[in-house]
């Protein structure tokens, strides 16, 4: 399968995470426990995960897995870095609006590509670069609202420690992204067995989650596991299946394509979500949706075209190449003579 097909799609199923959240509620509410919803999303892909790896080890020759414990014990790790960003994210909250942690959250495009080049030694162009700077901007100016309007000035009035965490969580996020890659990668281990661990421990972590929040709230509604499917529709069963094929996705372009695949394709699907919410919802376009769309969509052709695409030798230094190139089969010919 090719990169820019799953890509693609990832983009097609980032972009309906939040329609189909939204769709879920009921009278501006959770009819369920949100918290159960990455829970079942874990199990999910752990489930088709098994299902995939189970029928490639029916194949002659079977698959390579490692299974010795100095490979085993690096995959609870991503689910750390994920644990502690979450919390991060609820610590940004503390201090900035909602409006500004989204606009912030696009740091972590500069900081994914930073880290990208620091961890796994890979060498972007100036031309790269300026795509990424690119599809930040491109971002920001989609999500930003009209500047008459009050938000705007809350914009860069948060505290400094509100900023302070907004980049802590933007780098977390990345460092997330970048350690799943080098894990992917690690080794030449099947993609199904690698699954199969990332996902055991992010369901065990999720679950884990769970039950600290029923110590912290006293069991006030019960154990978890009594209120796993309360009140769920089938609009909250897309949500769970969306985010569970969502990370499928994301592991085989970790694995086959890179990080910067990734965030073009999660990115691409923020003014995506917008377009589609025209349709859906009482949503009116701005202009800065539109140049932020613009924008962003220069950003995917700079970044992965190929340079002669983009920059053009002048004519007079073609015929210029030219005619040196002549010359010198000129002399070789003389010479050989």
């Amino acid at each position: 399968m090719q990169w820019y097909l799953v890509a693609s799609l990832l983009t097609i199923l980032t972009s309906s995470q939040g329609i189909l959240t939204t769709l879920s509620m009921t009278n501006g509410r959770y009819r369920y426990d949100y918290a159960t919803v990455p829970f079942l999303a874990e199990v999910f892909k752990l489930l088709v995960s098994s299902y995939l790896l189970w029928k490639e080890i029916q194949k002659s020759p079977p698959p390579k897995m490692s299974t010795d414990w100095k490979s085993v014990r690096l995959f609870p790790i991503p689910s750390i870095i994920y644990l502690i960003h979450n919390n991060v994210q609820f610590a940004t909250l503390l201090y900035v609006g909602a409006s500004t942690y989204q606009i912030m959250g696009n740091l972590k495009i500069v900081t994914t590509g930073i880290l990208f080049r620091l961890f796994l030694r890979r060498k972007l162009s100036n031309l790269q670069w300026m795509a990424i700077v690119l599809l930040a901007v491109g971002t920001t100016m989609s999500q930003v609202k009209g500047c008459g309007e009050a938000s705007c000035d809350s914009l860069f009035s948060a505290p400094i420690q509100g900023y302070m965490f907004g980049i802590l969580s933007a780098c977390i996020s990345a460092l997330a992204g970048i350690y799943t890659e080098f894990l992917m990668k690690k080794n030449d281990d099947t993609l199904y067995w690698q699954n199969v661990q990332l996902y055991t421990f992010g369901a065990i972590f999720n679950m884990a989650r769970l039950l600290l929040d029923d110590f912290r709230n006293e069991f006030e509604k019960g154990p978890w596991w009594q209120r796993l499917f309360k009140g769920y529709s089938f609009t909250t069963w897309l949500v769970v299946l969306n985010l569970g094929s969502t990370g499928l996705l994301v592991s085989w372009l970790m694995k086959y394509a890179d990080n910067i695949v990734k965030v073009y394709s999660t990115s691409m699907a923020m003014p995506l979500t917008m377009v589609l919410s025209l349709f859906l919802f009482d949503f009116r376009p701005t202009l800065q949706l539109f140049l932020g769309i613009v924008v962003c969509m220069m950003s995917l052709h700079m970044y992965f075209s190929p340079p002669s695409m983009l920059i053009e030798l002048p004519k007079m230094l073609n015929e210029d190449s030219e005619s040196l190139l002549e010359v010198y089969v000129d002399q070789r010919t003389g010479s050989s003579r």
